[in-house]
């Protein structure tokens, strides 16, 4: 398998903290094994643990102010995937990509020899009716699989059926469906005729999904519609989901709620009735931000993970949720963002598998509420650095990923060899 850094500048750089990390983990190790936990049982879960990277993610993101191009950003799906194969080999919890049609069309041979160089695959794809893509016949400016006009929605649905194609054949699993139908001002749409127009048009891109895919849909509050969405929250997912049938689930995105929302208990709704279909990781403080997973309130990302490891333990049927960043980067560096992001999710789900569930019990039994979220809080309150970074070790990857990414010099090395990208144009990808 080939690398994009080379395997020596990794194994210096762990060298500088290896001593330091085994100590730690011993530390901590005894430190559980006194809660009666084995650290190595937590260290296999975190190993197996993986979150798929969102092609588009690994790109200089922006607003619908401006964007201001990074050094040696990707110019082709092709870079994307050399970039991807940076994010895994240094945290090797990324073993998968997440590609987005038309953005991503490329010659699907060629692009799966591309990601089996680096032993990487491919998660679900994602569909794009939210934009018009070049020499498009309809415009999707009015909506797409709920468009008034039943030529736009023959198009929206024949781009789907395209992407579920095209995932055949480089061997993914899944399809994810977003769109950004909905309306601006009050009248401007019928509300139930446009979702009758939605369903009738989703049940004709599940009728063409393979046996053994799953067909995810994913509900958003606002934007870029901001009166109403088709897709608006995770009750209307639902009704979808068990509209279409039994492959159809919903998935989770942290950023498309309404503040104060309580996601971690719309998880465990999904989770208990079958339909939760898996996550699209970020944070927000205001809205759909699209922040680093973790990097505004990592509690609750421990609590959404609380709920999964609950479900997972229990055996919930039906579990088996696919896990994705979904990020936008304008002031980072892509490459950086992302794999601390994924290391967040890490951390939140080994501080939930931490969690005294039996001792939890009891004390939501007897109606402690005190002791109840203290039982949480003794979990999240533990650093579970060293569990992460041995993973990390164990799987041939970076102790200190981002130390380990910059003395290799790989963003200068890219940025000599793809062109500078032109800034001035807005959009949030």
């Amino acid at each position: 398998m080939e690398t994009m850094i080379a395997g020596d500048a990794v194994e210096q750089s762990n060298a500088a903290h290896e001593k330091a990390l085994r100590a730690d983990y011993a530390a901590l190790g005894d430190q559980l094994d006194r809660r009666g936990i084995a650290i190595d049982a937590i260290l296999g879960k975190v190993e197996a643990f993986g979150v798929a990277i969102p092609s588009w993610g690994v790109g200089t993101g922006g607003t619908r102010f401006a964007r201001f191009p990074g050094p040696g950003e990707p110019r082709d799906v092709f870079d994307k995937v050399e970039d991807c194969a940076v994010i895994n080999q240094l945290t090797r919890a990324t073993p998968t990509v997440s590609l987005h049609i038309p953005w991503d069309k490329a010659d699907t041979n060629r692009l799966k020899q591309a990601a089996a160089r680096f032993g990487l695959g491919f998660d679900a794809m994602n569909s794009n009716t939210f934009s018009d893509a070049r020499d498009q016949k309809h415009s999707y400016k009015f909506g797409s699989l709920s468009h008034a006009d039943a030529a736009v929605r023959r198009q929206a649905v024949e781009h789907n059926i395209e992407c579920i194609e095209i995932g055949r054949t480089l061997g993914s699993k899944a399809l994810t469906v977003w769109i950004g139908d909905g309306s601006n001002f009050p009248g401007q749409v019928n509300f139930a005729r446009a979702f009758e127009r939605y369903l009738d048009a989703m049940k004709a891109i599940y009728a063409a999904l393979p046996d053994d895919w799953r067909l995810f849909t994913e509900h958003k509050m606002y934007e870029p519609a901001f009166y109403s969405t088709v897709v608006q929250d995770w009750g209307t997912n639902y009704i979808i989901a068990k509209e279409l049938g039994d492959k159809a689930y919903c998935l989770v995105d942290l950023g498309h709620h309404a503040p104060n929302v309580n996601i971690e208990m719309i998880v465990s709704r999904l989770i208990q009735f079958g339909k939760l279909g898996g996550f699209h990781f970020n944070d927000s403080k205001y809205g759909d931000d699209d922040l680093d997973a973790g990097s505004i309130d990592p509690y609750r990302l421990f609590l959404v993970f609380n709920e999964l490891v609950d479900a997972e333990l229990s055996g919930a049927k039906d579990f088996h949720p696919a896990h994705m960043l979904d990020q936008s980067h304008n002031v980072t560096d892509p490459i950086e963002s992302l794999m601390l992001s994924a290391v967040e999710v890490q951390r939140a789900y080994a501080a939930a598998l931490l969690v005294d569930r039996k001792a939890l019990e009891g004390f939501q039994e007897e109606n402690d509420a005190l002791m109840a979220t203290q039982t949480l809080k003794a979990a999240y309150r533990t650093d579970v650095e060293p569990i992460l970074a041995m993973a990390r070790l164990k799987s041939g990857g970076a102790i200190d990923p981002v130390a380990a990414y910059r003395a290799s010099a790989y963003r200068q090395k890219v940025a000599a060899e793809r062109p500078a990208a032109v800034g001035g144009s807005g959009g949030i990808v």
